[in-house]
C-alpha cells in the first residue's frame, strides 16, 4: 500500500481551492478496478452485500420477541412499522447518500472527518468500534444459549469459557480469509435462517384470529425493554459504509444493497410477527427470547422447532461474522487516513486487515462477561453518540457545500433532510435518557477515554514513537479550519 506522511498531506490539503478539497474523487480505486481491489482481491458484489447488511442489522427475527413482551402484540408490529419508517429509512438513505459520496474504508469515520476535523472523526470511530465490540460479545452467549438445551454441559462453567474462546476464534479466523467468504457464508445463513419461519407462517394462516392483533394495555408497557428492543433490532445500517472499499462499484450497488436489505429485514420481522401473534393466544410472560421455537413446536411440531433452533444458533454466527468485519475493516479505514498507527492498516495475503481483526476478536473475549441487557443497553448508548455526530455531518455538508460530487443523493431539499433527521434525533434522546444510571456512567466514562486518547496518538505520532500514515490511494479530505474560513459569509453593508 503506498502511504503520504500525515503532516505533509494535511498542509497540501490546506492549500487545495474548496472545491478540489470537498469534491473528492475516487476514481483509482472504485472506478477503473470494478472486480478486483488495488490487492488483487476479488470485490464484493451485490448479492453477498445485501446479505452483509442483513447480518449487521438484523439476522432474522431472532430476540424481537421480547417486544410483544413489552408492549403486546398491536405495540410490537406498529412499533417495527413505525421505527422503520422514522429511523431505518433515515439512516439507509444517509448511508446511501454519505458511503457513495465517501466509497472508502473508514465509512462513517471519513464522514465525520470531513464535515467536524480529525478529532470528532476520531471520536465516532471509537464510539462505533466500541458499539459494534460490544455488540459481537453477544452473539457466540446467545449462540451456547441455543445449544445448551440440546448439550447441558454448556450452561455454564468452564466448559461454557471455553466454548466462547473456541468459537470466538473459529469465527475469526474465517473473518481472516476473506470478506468475499464472509459474504457468501452470509448469503447461506441468511436464507437458512428466514426459511423455516416462512414455512411457520404458511402453517399458521389456517388458525389466525385478527382479534388477537388488538390486544393491548398501555398500562403496563415496558417502554425501556419496548424501545431497547426496538432499537437494537433497527439499527447499524450505516455499518456497511466501513466497507465501502471492499464493494464492487459502490456508487452503484451499495444505495441498491441498502434499499433490498430494507425490504428483507422489515418483512423479516412483521411476517413472523402479523402470523404468530395471532395463531396462538397471547401470553405475553412467554414471550421472551427463543419463543418462536416453542410456537414453531406448537404449530409444526419438533422438526419445526429443531429447524429454528438451529437457525437461530446459526444466525449468530453469521452476525458475529458480518459485525467483526464491519469493525475490523473501520480500524483499517482509520489507519488508511493516519488517525491510527501504520500496524492497523497492514493486510493479510488474503487481504483481510489482520491487525483490526485480532484487536476486534480480543474486545469480544473481554466483554463477554456482560449480560445480555447490559449488552444492548450500553451498545445502543455509544451508538447513540455515534449517530449524533453522524446527523450533524450529514447537515453540515449538505449545508455547505450542496454541489459537491454525490452519486447517489437523497431526494430532498436541505430543509427537508433536516426535517427528516428530527424523529430519529428525538428517539435517540429518549433511548439515551432511558438508560440506566450504571450504563450511562459506564458509557459516557467510554467516551471521555477517547477524548484522551486521541490527543495521546497525536502526541505519539508527533513524537514519532509510531508511524502514522495516509494512504496515497486516497483522495485528501478538507481541513476543518480552512472550510470555517472559506464557508463564512462576510457583512454585505
Amino acid at each position: 500500500m503506498k502511504l503520504r506522511n500525515t503532516a505533509i498531506t494535511r498542509a497540501n490539503s490546506a492549500c487545495l481551492p474548496m472545491g478540489d478539497r470537498v469534491g473528492v474523487k475516487y476514481n483509482s480505486i472504485n472506478e477503473a478496478e470494478e472486480h478486483k481491489g488495488g490487492h488483487g482481491i476479488p470485490k464484493v458484489s451485490m448479492i453477498p452485500l445485501i446479505f452483509l447488511i442483513f447480518y449487521e442489522v438484523s439476522g432474522g427475527p431472532f430476540g424481537i420477541e421480547d417486544s410483544v413482551k413489552a408492549a403486546g402484540p398491536l405495540l410490537a408490529i406498529l412499533g417495527f412499522l413505525l421505527f422503520a419508517l422514522i429511523w431505518s429509512v433515515p439512516e439507509a438513505l444517509i448511508t446511501a447518500e454519505m458511503g457513495t459520496m465517501f466509497p472508502e474504508n473508514g465509512g462513517y469515520v471519513v464522514w465525520v472527518s470531513s464535515a467536524l476535523g480529525p478529532f470528532w472523526g476520531f471520536q465516532q470511530g471509537w464510539a462505533k468500534w466500541l458499539s459494534g465490540v460490544i455488540d459481537n460479545a453477544l452473539y457466540p452467549v446467545l449462540f451456547l444459549d441455543y445449544v445448551k438445551s440440546s448439550v447441558p454441559a454448556l450452561g455454564g462453567g468452564l466448559p461454557r469459557t471455553l466454548a466462547v474462546l473456541i468459537l470466538t476464534v473459529a469465527l475469526t479466523y474465517m473473518n481472516y480469509r476473506g470478506l468475499t467468504i464472509v459474504g457468501w457464508v452470509a448469503v447461506f445463513l441468511g436464507v437458512f435462517s428466514l426459511l423455516p419461519f416462512f414455512v411457520m407462517g404458511l402453517i399458521a394462516i389456517p388458525q389466525i384470529e385478527p382479534s388477537r392483533w388488538l390486544e393491548m394495555d398501555l398500562g403496563s408497557v415496558d417502554w425501556g425493554l419496548y424501545l431497547n428492543t426496538l432499537f437494537w433490532n433497527l439499527n447499524y445500517w450505516d455499518s456497511i459504509s466501513t466497507l465501502a472499499g471492499e464493494v464492487e462499484n459502490p456508487k452503484r450497488t451499495l444505495p441498491r444493497a441498502l434499499s433490498y436489505a430494507l425490504v428483507l429485514v422489515v418483512g423479516g420481522y412483521l411476517y413472523p410477527l402479523i402470523t404468530c401473534t395471532a395463531a396462538v393466544p397471547i401470553v405475553r410472560e412467554h414471550w421472551s427470547d427463543g419463543y418462536f421455537s416453542d410456537i414453531a413446536r406448537i404449530l409444526g411440531g419438533i422438526w419445526l422447532h429443531s429447524w429454528i433452533q438451529a437457525a437461530a444458533a446459526l444466525s449468530n454466527m453469521g452476525n458475529f461474522l458480518t459485525e467483526m468485519s464491519s469493525d475490523s475493516y473501520q480500524l483499517l479505514g482509520m489507519a488508511e487516513r493516519g488517525m491510527l498507527p501504520d500496524f492497523f492498516a497492514k493486510r493479510s495475503h488474503y487481504g483481510t486487515p489482520l491487525i483490526g481483526i485480532l484487536f476486534s476478536a480480543f474486545g469480544v473475549i473481554l466483554l463477554s462477561w456482560m449480560s445480555f441487557q447490559e449488552i444492548i443497553a450500553a451498545e445502543n448508548y455509544l451508538y447513540c453518540f455515534g449517530m449524533i455526530l453522524e446527523f450533524i455531518a450529514f447537515i453540515k455538508l449538505r449545508v455547505y457545500h450542496p454541489n459537491a460530487s454525490r452519486p447517489y443523493k437523497i431526494p430532498l431539499g436541505t430543509i427537508g433532510a433536516i426535517l427528516m433527521i428530527i424523529p430519529p434525533g428525538l428517539l435517540i434522546i429518549v433511548v439515551m435518557a432511558l438508560a440506566s444510571y450504571k450504563v450511562m456512567v459506564v458509557s459516557i466514562l467510554a467516551m471521555v477515554f477517547g477524548f484522551v486518547l486521541q490527543p495521546c496518538l497525536v502526541y505519539v505520532e508527533k513524537k514519532r514513537w509510531l508511524r502514522f500514515s495516509i494512504s496515497a490511494d486516497l483522495p485528501d479530505l478538507p481541513d476543518v479550519q480552512e472550510i470555517a474560513e472559506d464557508d463564512a459569509v462576510p457583512l454585505v453593508v
